[in-house]
């Protein structure tokens, strides 16, 4: 990944979520009342950021297995609200070690 791609995701990442964030204040100039709205623009920015990072969950590390067992890892780890420092590098170790493993056994 080059730098100029990354800083555009950074860029779209904080233009979607702040677009999100600022058109219900510009469209809406009395108070939002209704709760499903309410809830629906609250999770938004974190419905959006998990789609654009998903992928990249999956495509970053060298092989599918690796990237599934940290997944797996991170997802039980945070059902079980562990902290996030924890829950990240829980899951990269991981991903390394399966990723050892495999080299291991493959060669």
């Amino acid at each position: 990944m080059t730098t100029e791609r990354l800083l555009l995701y950074i860029l779209v990442m904080a233009g979607v979520t702040y677009l999100v964030r600022m058109l219900p204040m510009v469209l809406c100039k009395r108070k939002i009342g209704n709760r499903f709205v309410l809830s629906f623009l609250q999770y938004v920015p974190y419905a959006v950021l998990g789609a654009m990072t998903f992928p990249a969950i999956l495509y970053s590390t060298g092989g599918m297995v690796s990237a599934l067992a940290g997944l797996a890892v991170a997802a039980l780890l945070a059902f079980l609200e562990k902290d996030l420092l924890i829950v990240a590098l829980s899951a990269c170790g991981t991903v390394f070690v399966a990723e050892w493993l495999q080299r291991l056994l493959a060669g």
